[in-house]
């Protein structure tokens, strides 16, 4: 999978990591349920202190502070130092979309957006090989072939990707939006979004059908590399390491015309738009701590890019150990 596709994921599965497929049929009578899978072994530094990048932007009476978040995540360490102190410090948690506190009302919104039972089927638009990886793919995580044969595209590859990222022990409990709205809550915080979940939804479900397969495709191909590509990702994002995390993206994007757009949509569109957020919220005092994909704060097209271009400064916030 190249990094493109997955930096959607990451990008944007908050909500998406929180909602449920719809159930595959039950195994008829003699069928035999798949075998479970053998976990996989934890993910270097899964049981350590992580050091994620942070940043600020200020002027006399408004602070904001920028971090980047990994959606899907395991128990490593990260909600301390010098993060902790900016959360602890603000008066306003925002995300790209709330998480929602029943999963399951997410349901009805997927299999709206999702779900397309006129249209031609999955299984017509890909050829018997990659139907084939397909449903081979699909036996592994108990689901038939063809249960999502009248679903989209875009819709399973995002359903086989966050399945694959979560059995590298990686879920959204752990993940930096579910952890901040918990402390947020706790402190009786207001929490915003940027978008909200059913933008996100739509915003993948007005891809062009093309686009949506070539991802799909693309994830077939690449379905046995996940580990190996998630691994360097994971430890920039532990480190810190900004221009290492911005390495790791501009050497997997590709440069065809299909990555232009996935780009163009995840990324310069998503970025433009919250640097106006930012610099309109500007314009009233107080303190707010946003949490978005590691992904916009990285690189030449990152949202500090676009707040520089509207002439409004941000700074890497230094790492220190909260005593």
């Amino acid at each position: 999978m190249k990094f493109k596709f997955l930096a959607a994921l990451l990008a944007l599965l908050p909500g998406l990591a929180c909602a449920q497929a719809p159930p595959p049929p039950a195994p008829a009578a003699n069928q035999a349920a798949p075998a479970p899978r053998p976990a996989p072994p934890p993910l270097p530094g899964a049981i350590r202190d992580a050091d994620p990048a942070l940043w600020v932007v200020r002027d006399r009476d408004t602070t904001i502070y920028l971090f980047g978040t990994i959606h899907l995540l395991d128990g490593r360490t990260w909600f301390n130092d010098e993060v902790r102190t900016a959360f602890n410090a603000s008066h306003e948690l925002v995300l790209e979309a709330r998480l929602p506190e029943d999963p399951a009302s997410l349901q009805t919104m997927i299999i709206r957006y999702a779900l397309d039972p006129r249209g031609p089927t999955l299984s017509s638009r890909l050829t018997p090989a990659q139907n084939a990886t397909l449903n081979r793919a699909l036996g592994t995580i108990g689901v038939p072939p063809g249960a999502f044969d009248h679903m989209e595209p875009w819709f399973v590859s995002l359903t086989l990707s966050a399945v694959l990222v979560q059995q590298l022990g990686l879920s959204a409990d752990n993940g930096p939006e579910t952890i901040l709205t918990r402390a947020a809550q706790a402190r009786h915080l207001p929490i915003g979004e940027l978008e909200g979940m059913e933008f996100q939804i739509r915003l993948f479900d007005a891809m062009p059908v093309p686009l949506q397969l070539a991802q799909l495709t693309q994830t077939l191909d690449e379905l046995d590399h996940v580990r190996e590509k998630f691994e360097p990702l994971l430890a920039a994002w532990s480190t810190g390491n900004a221009a290492q995390l911005a390495a790791v993206t501009a050497e997997e994007e590709g440069e065809s015309a299909d990555d232009r757009a996935l780009h163009r949509i995840v990324f310069t569109n998503r970025n433009t738009a919250w640097a106006t957020w930012i610099q309109r919220r500007m314009a009233r005092p107080g303190i707010v701590f946003i949490a978005v994909g590691a992904a916009h704060l990285v690189g030449p097209d990152s949202v500090q890019s676009h707040l520089r271009a509207l002439g409004i400064r941000s700074a890497r916030v230094p790492h220190r150990v909260a005593r």
